[in-house]
Parts: C-alpha cells; structure tokens; sequence
C-alpha cells in the first residue's frame, strides 16, 4: 500500500520512468542582461538532467513584462508550440514562475505539459529525501505547490452523487472540492508532525548546547562540496555525489580544531538561485541548524561560473531565515580543479581561504581560520578552583580553551575561553567580573 508520500511523488512533474524531452523557455524581462538569462538557463538544463530528463531545445523571449495569458508573447506561445512538434517534446519547463492560470492556458495551447523551475527542484528534492522529516518537508512543499494549480473539469463523472436534505438546492461536492480537502487535510497532519519533529530537534540542540561545544554550520550553493568537506574533516561517510540537492537532511560531528578545542559541525542542504519560497518555509525546522549556528562556513564552489552570484544566492537565502546575521568564514573549494580562481577569488574576498575538499590541500589554514574566528568571538574568563575539584578543571579543558593556570595555597586561577553555556554552568567558580580579552 502506497503512503500519501509516495502517492505525491507518483504526480511529480517529471516522468522518471523514461528520459522525457524538455524544452526549456527563459524571459528576458526589462532589467536583466542575457548573460544572466543564459547562465540561468545553464543551471536549469543542469536542474532537468538532475530530474531525469533530457533538454532537447530552448526558447527565449525579451519582454518589458509578462504576458497574464501566456507568460510570453502570443506569437512566441504559437512558435513554442510549432518547436514541441518539430522535437517530439513531452513537456516544457520555464525558467520562469507561471501562475497557476499560465500553466493551464499554456497546457492547453502545446498540448502537453508545462511547468516551471520550482516545479524541477521540488521533483528533484523528491528524489532526494530519504528520512522521515526529509520526506515530511517534500511533500508538504509538493502539496503546497498543487493545490493552488487544481483544474476544475467540466465532465459531469468529476460530481459525485446528490443525496441527503441539502440535494435539493444543487449540484453535489465536486471532485475538485473533494482534492481540495484532502489535500488541506494532509497539510495540517504534516504541519503538525513536522511541528512535533522540530520539537524533537530542539531537544536535541539544547542537549548538544549543554555540552558547552560550539556550533559550526556549512552551508553554500548546492554541489559546491559541503558533504565532500565534512568527510574530509570528519571522515563521517556522508553521501557524496557530484548531483544537485544530493543533501537534504543535516548531519552534525564532531571537529577537534588544531588548539585541541572541539566543535559541532553540521552540513546543510544546499542552495540555489531562486530557491522556492514553499521549499524554505517546509524546510526551515533543518534550516534553522544555520540559523543557530555560533559560526558559518560557507563554500562556495571556486570552478562554477559566477562565484560571486552564487555567494549572492546563498546570502538571500540566509537572509530569509534569518542567518544573515551569524559570522560566516568563505571557502572557495576546488582550488585543485581551478587553483588560478580559486587563489584569486580568496584575494578578492579579505578573510576567505582556499582549498581542495577532496583532495585535503588546504584544510589546515582552513582550520586554524576557523580556530581564530571562533576564539575571537569567545570571552575569556577567569575562575577560581579548589584543588579538590579536579572535575572541574577537567570540564574546563574539555568545553574551552584553557589561556593559563596559576595555583595559589588552596586552589588553581585558571582563564580560559568558554561557550556561554559553559560559563553559566562553572559561574561558581568565576571571579565576580571576568576578564573579557587575553592580556
């Protein structure tokens, strides 16, 4: 029997069952240069190979606005429709978000099935999500997505039977009404169960937090090598693929930097210029991992096209999580595939570093640079000790970064760097007013 998740996967909006031939279609609106529209037309292509499916031709249109009907032009909807023939295209994908109406009027002109980049990356998180709260979020977005775009048909089989006092005064529950219920019933148990899942998130945060171990998150542009960094550091056999959205669920380990402090590192899902808004807001209880965050490493792929979009895209998407405040450190990656832009990026960015995820070159100075920022944010604070607690100078070792210990007739001075949690939690043994720099 097949789940409801399974069920919403079934509709996605590429067939997986055979490589589909696409047309894509990009709109030059007033405002916006060609190489933009042709690099995002790129990454579209790059998004339906993703999906599964096969770009077999591509459309673009300058236009001041878009077309209410169409989307674009009528003259060029009728030459869309000449260039699915002319390829055999089983459906046409826009670079551009269609309204629910578009879709349907451009349906109904082609002949086939057309959809837009918000559609493609939904599909492709489909195929990506593998945990229970992974699946939870995808759906939810997909039924978010669908129920604005419901059809109402004319065919008289879509009624269901009159009956009851009420028949009288018209026409039975339509089908479309019927989905429409369904459907809004789903999104409530998902919000629910997704809400209970952040619940058990937060649990698990608060303990972490516990433990006085800063939190580190990676985040960047999707495929920029997130997960090829965390195996690197960590060597925590996460998937590695060279795919869009390979990520979807956070994974956190542990990271001891070079003074010997440890911190909680946490790869994210990936990124992506235009990143649906319905993806975010079903995605924020795994995104807020970022927002939370002590510190930010954000990689950005040294190789890709436009560096500096991309880092732009990531920053949006941070902003509307409200991230955009933690401390990042830049990381331009595969400086063994592009060791010229990946040293002069590092140049143009003050403060970045460059390295090699996958072959290791650099992650030395990247990891003293992330030592050094995170000991900058830390406050150092001066405790005083009981020799007979050795407990506590245990703690004090293993949660911070010790600066000195001295030792008077009874007991040990120590200053040392610590976590706020762990300051609250050793605040008997600190001085009434800890020193905040290291003299």
């Amino acid at each position: 029997m097949n789940t409801p998740y399974d069920e919403a996967l079934s509709r996605t909006l590429i067939d997986r069952s055979v490589r589909e031939k696409i047309i894509i279609v990009g709109v030059q609106l007033h405002g916006h240069d060609e190489d933009g529209v042709d690099a995002s037309l790129d990454e579209l292509e790059l998004l339906v190979d993703t999906a599964g499916a096969d770009v077999v031709g591509r459309l673009v249109q300058r236009r001041d606005a878009p077309d209410h009907t169409w989307y674009i032009g009528q003259g060029k909807a009728e030459e869309l429709k000449q260039l699915c023939l002319a390829v055999d295209a089983d459906t046409v994908v826009f670079d551009n978000e269609l309204s629910p109406a578009q879709q349907y009027n451009l349906e109904k002109l082609l002949g086939r099935t057309a959809i837009d980049r918000t559609a493609v990356i939904l599909d492709i998180f489909g195929q990506n999500a593998h945990t229970l709260e992974g699946k939870a979020q995808v759906e939810l977005a997909l039924l978010r997505y669908r129920l604005p775009r419901l059809r109402r048909c004319a065919q008289a089989k879509l009624s269901q039977q009159r009956g009851g006092v009420g028949a009288r005064f018209g026409g039975g529950e339509t089908k479309i009404e019927t989905d429409r219920r369904r459907i809004m019933r789903r999104i409530n148990k998902l919000e629910r169960d997704l809400a209970s899942l952040a619940e058990t998130r937060s649990l698990q945060r608060k303990s972490r937090n516990r433990s006085g171990l800063a939190s580190v998150a990676i985040v960047g542009y999707t495929n920029a090598g997130k997960s090829t960094l965390l195996n690197r550091l960590t060597q925590s056999g996460v998937l590695v693929e060279d795919r869009l959205f390979a990520t979807l669920d956070p994974t956190t380990r542990r990271l001891a930097l070079p003074g010997g402090e440890p911190v909680l590192l946490s790869d994210t899902v990936g990124f992506i210029n235009r990143l649906p808004h319905g993806l975010v807001e079903s995605f924020k209880s795994t995104l807020e991992v970022a927002a939370l965050a002590d510190y930010l490493v954000h990689v950005v792929d040294a190789a890709a096209g436009d560096p500096d979009a991309e880092i732009q895209a990531v920053r949006e998407v941070l902003s509307e999580i409200d991230a955009d405040t933690v401390p990042e450190l830049i990381v331009f990656n595969k400086s063994d595939l592009a060791p010229g832009a990946a040293k002069e990026l590092a140049v143009d960015h003050p403060g970045s570093v460059a390295l090699s995820a996958r072959t290791g070159e650099g992650t030395q100075d990247f990891l003293q640079a992330l030592a050094d920022r995170l000991r900058s944010l830390s406050v150092v604070h001066e405790l005083h000790v009981p020799y007979e607690r050795g407990d506590v100078l245990a703690a004090v070792h293993r949660e911070g970064e010790v600066v000195s210990v001295g030792d008077t007739a009874d007991r040990w001075i120590i200053r040392a760097r610590l976590s706020d949690a762990s300051a609250g939690r050793l605040s008997e043994f600190a001085v009434p007013e800890p020193s905040t720099t290291d003299s």
